[in-house]
């Protein structure tokens, strides 16, 4: 099972809070996390990160900053007989001039694989973002407290997902009742890399991204790089997946690429494969599945960039609109038609050199009629429901008899 690394020495308990001087507090170390690369000191505690500090040092962009350093599919795991846990976490919250609050993020509580409650925190810094004209504004506040009573006393596993959508720093863990690490399993970790579909866009709660729900009915170990906004073939991801151990690897590739109107199909195709060849190099037969886009009207047959419709901001919806010109596709402009098809090229490909190597069409996760039923919200994220529906098919195409997942499929 992958751990994270600790990128400093351990720090002494932290005091428990007012009131609960009877807790017991445990240092949270990379032994109690699943699901993060590293592990940073900062002043208040440790911060998770989803990419190492090598990748992190090779890019300056302040989107990508933001998504790493949100835990999706990170978690605390523990051993415990206790009936009461206490997390203090200094929280980051995005907020939006000119919106209304966004909704607090939210910790997922497991008691042996189900879930027995769920929290938020108060306080906590705002990054305040101005989105028209890109200036953002850090203003900080108190750590917070999300705490859970009432478990059974008897000895279980403890999972508490962290935020997906909140950069999340951990104070102190208090329990009133020792904790232990849990030993990797027999589970398979299955890693991931995606975008802010990935990442959890509009998901209810941590546990329940599509990518969480499809590692629980498929029984294995996630670790989640979908990255918002930062799903572009960039090489320090790849170096991150090649060099994670894992049993099961998956890729999702193109919604962000033409949001950013990043590349053309000239340069596209070739990122691709050095993007497969790097994580080759890690994983040389290890079943690797590359994912093609959802279904996505405003950029089917029209190029990026992606921009945003203002118009109903101050109700607290924000909507995008595709800024390309469909006529712009014969200069190789990419829509998710283009990437869909040369995805499917790419790895029939390959395929004939590479057995372990599948391909999953996104329109088979979630296609034109499922957009009739389960419209994009704002034309570009899935909703809480649509997580579900994306999660149980994955699931069930990924890890079901014959799935490129399946139990005993190399």
């Amino acid at each position: 099972m992958n751990r994270p690394h600790d990128s400093a020495p351990g720090s002494s308990p932290a005091p428990a809070a007012s009131g609960t001087t009877d807790l017991i507090t445990t240092p949270v170390t990379a032994s109690l996390l699943r699901g993060a690369l590293d592990l940073e000191r900062t002043e208040h505690g440790v911060l998770p990160h989803r990419l190492p500090g090598r990748a992190r040092a090779q890019c300056a962009d302040g989107q990508l900053a933001i998504a790493e350093s949100q835990p999706s599919g990170v978690r605390l795991v523990f051993r415990t007989r206790a009936t009461a846990v206490e997390l203090d976490t200094l929280r980051t919250k995005m907020a939006y001039q000119g919106a209304p609050p966004r909704p607090d993020g939210v910790y997922d509580l497991l008691v042996d694989g189900v879930l027995a409650g769920q929290g938020s925190v108060t306080g906590g810094n705002t990054l305040m973002m101005d989105m028209t004209t890109g200036a953002a504004e850090t203003r900080p506040g108190p750590v917070g407290t999300v705490r859970f009573a009432g478990l059974p006393a008897r000895m279980k596993d403890v999972e508490i997902w962290l935020p997906h959508n909140e950069i999340t720093q951990l104070v102190a863990l208090r329990t009133d009742a020792p904790v232990e690490a849990v030993e990797p399993g027999s589970r398979r970790v299955w890693l991931h890399h995606g975008s802010s579909i990935s990442h959890g866009s509009d998901a209810a709660s941590p546990s329940t991204t599509w990518p969480a729900l499809a590692a629980s009915r498929g029984g294995t170990e996630l670790i989640n790089l979908g990255l918002s906004g930062s799903a572009l073939l960039d090489a320090f991801t790849a170096r991150a997946l090649r060099d994670t151990p894992a049993d099961l690897i998956s890729v999702k590739i193109g919604i962000n690429l033409v949001n950013a109107d990043l590349m053309r199909l000239r340069a596209f195709t070739p990122a691709v494969h050095g993007f497969l060849d790097t994580i080759r190099e890690g994983h040389p037969t290890t079943p690797l599945l590359v994912v093609s886009p959802i279904h996505c009207p405003i950029h089917e047959d029209t190029p990026g960039p992606s921009a945003p419709d203002f118009s109903s901001l101050a109700e607290g919806k924000l909507r995008f609109r595709a800024a390309g010109d469909p006529a712009e596709r014969a200069a190789g402009k990419l829509t998710l038609g283009v990437i869909r098809e040369e995805l499917a090229r790419i790895v029939r490909q390959r395929a004939a050199d590479d057995p372990h190597l599948h391909h999953l069409d996104g329109h088979a996760l979630y296609g034109p009629a499922d957009f009739a039923e389960l419209p994009l919200p704002d034309q570009l994220h899935p909703d809480a429901a649509t997580h579900r529906r994306i999660g149980a098919r994955f699931a069930e195409l990924a890890f079901g008899p014959g799935g490129a997942f399946a139990a005993g499929r190399g």
